[in-house]
């Protein structure tokens, strides 16, 4: 089973066990976070997705630690001019580990709603009875040979 989950902006694949190093959130170390923004859910073939999100899905994360990513260098420089400018960008994230992926209720609510749909469909066109259907149309020559015979 997996989720793709958006967080900080952007979008992750996740299973369960898996290490993921996501834009900062707020919680300590060891703290459990609960992540709800689920963009679709995949059980083998069972494929749920939101629209724009998956309800009553959620996605369980433990918090490992925080940290800085590596100093990206900003520069800046136009020739002739004497201009030139050096920034540095470290940029803050934390690294957490999916518990477990909870999305099961959702998954078979959002499956039933299809087969329902399709049940509900195929009782209907089988309760219409061939009297409700319009009639066909007669030609111009069917209309003439019956004018003829009055």
């Amino acid at each position: 089973m997996y989720a793709v989950i958006k967080t900080g902006g952007k979008q992750y694949k996740v299973a369960a066990g898996d290490y993921l190093k996501v834009e900062k959130l707020d919680g300590d170390v060891g703290s459990k976070v609960v992540i709800d923004k689920i963009l679709m859910l995949a059980d083998g073939d069972d494929v749920t997705i939101g629209s724009p999100l998956v309800d009553g899905a959620k996605v369980n994360a433990t918090v490992l630690s925080h940290g800085k990513g590596d100093k990206v260098m900003i520069f800046k420089f136009s020739r002739r001019k004497h201009y030139r400018k050096t920034q540095g960008h470290r940029q803050s994230y934390t690294e957490i580990q999916i518990d477990d992926i909870n999305g099961k209720g959702a998954a078979k609510k959002a499956a039933a709603k299809p087969a329902a749909a399709k049940k509900e469909a195929a009782e209907k066109s089988a309760a219409k009875p061939a009297a409700e259907k319009p009639a066909a149309k007669k030609s111009a020559a069917t209309k003439a040979k019956s004018a003829d015979k009055e």
